[in-house]
């Protein structure tokens, strides 16, 4: 789809910013569902997919970069490119409902002279299907992103992976309602290869914070994150799917807690590779 033509008159504009790898088969898609933005910034990671090629016949400016610096600091490079008065940060693997778009372009649309009370940023519920189920309980459901901010109000944090946007001074953040769908991952197999990812990421992160893995650690977290995630927090209302997910968010949390005592013995870490979705 070619994007809507640029407003002709904007109150403030929107920049939307998103990194990739490898994402053929849904960048097309993503920016359809932002195609009302005045501006789209892509920063990829060498496809070899023909995704760079995608993106800039959709309209997007595009950066090809060499080095994997994380996901904080890769989307950081992003969000240094945009020049609107506001930026959305998207993943491929995301797409923006027609009620989210309808938020979007409110707040965009009738942005005028910021005040002292007035939201700096937004947070957005996001859905997430897992191995070809929507999940809308436990750990996953409302899983409240901040991803609309105005420029220079905020930054994403430097971890490798799960990384955030974080406030810049003390601005309010609001929320906006619709959601933002999320295909995460449409396999188990893909499951499995992203908790090997992101467990080697985040014990890499939490170690250098000074966290301390171990049997035990691994043990307690994970025991903790099964019960929070189908217990607490009610994933057992997704049935066989909510019980999945819990055990999978569980595992997860064991190998991050025994690769960070890995990482303790001074062993190198398996580092997530580069890529530019969650």
């Amino acid at each position: 789809m070619r994007p809507l033509p640029r407003h002709a008159s904007p109150i403030a504009t929107l920049s939307v910013i998103l990194i990739t790898k490898n994402e053929s088969a849904d960048i097309d898609a993503c920016l359809d569902s932002v195609a009302f933005a005045d501006e789209w910034i892509v920063v990829d990671s060498g496809s070899t997919d023909g995704t760079a090629e995608q993106a800039r016949r959709f309209g997007a400016r595009v950066t090809i970069t060499s080095d994997w610096p994380g996901f904080g600091a890769q989307k950081q490079r992003a969000l240094d490119l945009a020049s609107g008065d506001w930026v959305f940060s998207i993943d491929a693997d995301e797409r923006v409902t027609p009620e989210l778009a309808a938020s979007l372009r409110a707040v965009v649309g009738s942005d005028g002279p910021a005040t002292v009370d007035a939201p700096v940023a937004y947070e957005i519920s996001r859905l997430s299907r897992f191995a070809g189920r929507w999940i809308r309980h436990g750990d996953w459901y409302p899983d409240r992103v901040l991803r609309l901010f105005r420029r220079g109000a905020a930054r994403f944090s430097p971890d490798l992976v799960h990384e955030r946007v974080v406030v810049v001074g003390k601005g309010r953040v609001g929320r906006l309602e619709g959601e933002l769908h999320h295909d995460t991952m449409p396999t188990f197999e893909d499951a499995i290869a992203k908790m090997n990812r992101y467990s080697s990421g985040r014990a890499a992160d939490k170690s250098a914070a000074g966290g301390v893995g171990g049997v035990a650690a691994a043990i307690g977290h994970a025991a903790w994150a099964f019960l929070r995630s189908y217990v607490v927090r009610r994933g057992f209302l997704d049935g066989a799917a909510g019980f999945v997910v819990a055990v999978y968010i569980a595992e997860g949390t064991w190998w991050r807690y025994l690769k960070m005592a890995e990482l303790a013995r001074c062993l190198p870490p398996n580092l997530p590779e580069d890529r530019g979705r969650h």
